[in-house]
């Protein structure tokens, strides 16, 4: 999770990549909540590094919406969806679009139905 899952992740995804490159591993995730926002970034690095990059999103299951600044989750559940190829990745950013655009600015709103 990177920096642009605001008040949670603290590293910029170039520095996620890098420091998974420094340490040996041969691949990382970057997973935001219900965001691609930090994979161009991340994307650039891996390549530069040779180093494979997943991409995926982090989401939370709720039937109520979710605030940007909420940090007391509860008992909801968390899933991280990962895009094993263009079409998962596709899914997925459908996923984000309709959930981000039946929301207010900054939040989003996920029920079992959607998935």
């Amino acid at each position: 999770m990177s920096n642009y899952s605001f008040l949670r992740g603290a590293s910029h995804p170039e520095e996620l990549v890098q420091q998974a490159y420094e340490l040996g591993y041969e691949a990382i995730a970057i997973t935001d909540e219900c965001s691609y926002s930090g994979l161009v970034k991340a994307h650039k690095t891996a390549k530069a590094c040779g180093i494979k990059l997943i991409c995926g999103a982090e989401f939370v299951l709720d039937e109520a919406p979710l605030l940007a600044d909420t940090d007391a989750l509860g008992n909801r559940c968390r899933l991280i969806l990962l895009a094993p190829n263009r079409q998962a990745y596709g899914q997925i950013s459908s996923l984000i679009s309709k959930l981000r655009k039946r929301s207010d600015k900054g939040t989003y709103y996920l029920t079992r139905h959607d998935l």
